[in-house]
């Protein structure tokens, strides 16, 4: 990709035009970071653009933006601009080619608005970005208040950029978000979906929950999770503090290798907690985790998350405190749920549940881990299941539902456990299920019989 990128500010170059890197892969090539990729500012015009390189898609060419394609790889091509009007808060309402100094003043954070020339080697330098680079600093260009009004999402990218980077903020960009943080919500929800999946994989994780929670805007956009500040919790189990300190702390410990459904999952595990908290003979959350799963399904469609990504967070949210239980099962329950998909990442839940919580008590979770291990190294894979759907409903006598998908589990829990082997095993205990059924049906029908009496 990078001789590709040098490649085509060479073809623009040769045809008379300026052409630099721009944006993102200037500050991360500054910072020692390999960019993820290498956008282009030029100033040749989009026709001229798509007449110099072979290969262009017109994505954004009403706001001077062309794709090319080259070698395989995707490189955003931007006439040097300015903009004037952003009626929606988002895109300008018009833009005016221009020169690269103007073109850099209209972009969001100074540390974001430096060009570079790969061909002579020099970093182009309009807002002083270098020196906030240096200083480690998170600072809008010119005016912040006017930069959030034209894109409010900045204010989300000024908390992501700040920690991910680790800086801090310039004092007038602090008190712009401050001051304008009813705006983090007024942008689509995919959008800030996006940024927030960027934020709770960066290191730390909790990192810019705290930073949304301290400039006020989490109450914009997730005004659920303030309710675990102050939320108090048992002391004997938790000396770490209120629930938002034990979610924090938990989301902290996760390893850089964890999924995202697993980091979504951790920050909504305990989201239940303030609906459910009641006095008894100590502070109790009977029920939390249904809560909690309520919440983040909630919560997790607000943000216009797919529906198999927030199936499986609610999955671990609500089984995070079956843990207990799990140790007791017979062996095929226990089988039924060590081969589930999602069991490895529902452990990593429960881990970092443990890790966020002050005394720290790991015994049961590895008492788990040493009996997954056991059970799966006896039963190296999965066997072939003994009776089908079909055959179950001609067994039974019924139709297609949940009641099917029931017995199956129930099926697969006792061959996995070793009380059923073959196939007419199988079908006997479909038999004696059904016959159960029917003397239970004909006890009930008398019964109703006797009523009406």
């Amino acid at each position: 990709m990078l001789p590709t990128s040098v490649e085509i500010i060479k073809k623009l170059k040769k045809a008379g035009y300026e052409a630099y890197w721009a944006g993102g892969c200037v500050r991360d090539m500054l910072l020692g970071i390999k960019p993820k990729d290498y956008d282009i500012v030029t100033s040749a015009k989009p026709d001229e653009i798509e007449e110099i390189l072979e290969h262009t898609i017109p994505v954004g060419k009403q706001f001077g933006v062309i794709l090319a394609v080259q070698n395989g790889h995707n490189f955003e091509i931007a006439t040097f601009r300015s903009d004037s009007g952003y009626s929606d808060g988002r895109r300008p309402d018009a833009v005016t080619f221009t020169t690269a100094e103007e073109d850099a003043k209209r972009r969001d954070f100074t540390i974001n608005g430096m060009f570079y020339d790969p061909i002579a080697d020099k970093v182009l330098d309009y807002v002083g970005g270098q020196k906030d680079l240096e200083a480690r600093l998170i600072r809008f260009i010119g005016n912040p208040e006017k930069r959030i009004m034209e894109d409010h999402l900045r204010i989300l990218r000024a908390i992501r950029f700040k920690n991910e980077y680790d800086f801090q903020y310039e004092p007038k960009t602090y008190s712009a978000i401050v001051k304008n943080a009813a705006y983090a919500d007024k942008v689509s929800n995919e959008r800030i979906g996006i940024e927030l999946n960027k934020m709770i994989l960066s290191t730390p994780p909790a990192a810019p929950f705290n930073d949304m929670e301290d400039t006020q805007v989490l109450k914009e956009i997730i005004p659920e999770l303030l309710n675990l500040k102050g939320c108090a919790q048992p002391f004997e189990y938790h000396k770490e503090g209120d629930v938002w300190n034990h979610t924090m702390l938990a989301l902290n410990s996760l390893p850089e290798t964890a999924p995202l459904s697993v980091r979504w999952a951790v920050l909504f595990h305990d989201i239940g907690k303030p609906d459910t908290f009641k006095l008894k003979e100590r502070i109790r959350f009977d029920k939390h985790v249904n809560k909690s799963s309520e919440l983040a399904h909630k919560i997790l469609i607000r943000l216009k998350f797919p529906r198999k990504f927030i199936a499986e967070v609610c999955w671990m949210i609500e089984h995070h405190m079956m843990m207990v239980p799990l140790v007791d099962m017979s062996e095929g329950r226990k089988l039924h749920w060590f081969l589930h998909p999602l069991f490895l990442n529902l452990m990593q839940v429960f881990k970092a549940d443990i890790e966020g919580t002050d005394p720290q008590d790991f015994s049961l979770y590895e008492k788990i881990l040493e009996l997954y291990r056991e059970s799966i190294n006896r039963m190296p894979e999965e066997p072939a299941p003994l009776i089908t759907g079909k055959e179950v409903m001609e067994v039974l006598g019924i139709g297609a539902g949940e009641r099917v998908g029931r017995i199956l589990n129930e099926m697969r829990e006792k061959q996995l456990g070793g009380e059923i082997k073959t196939k007419k095993q199988a079908v006997s205990l479909l038999k004696k299920i059904k016959k159960m059924e029917d003397a239970r049906l004909k006890v009930a029908s008398k019964v109703k019989t006797k009523a009406k009496k």
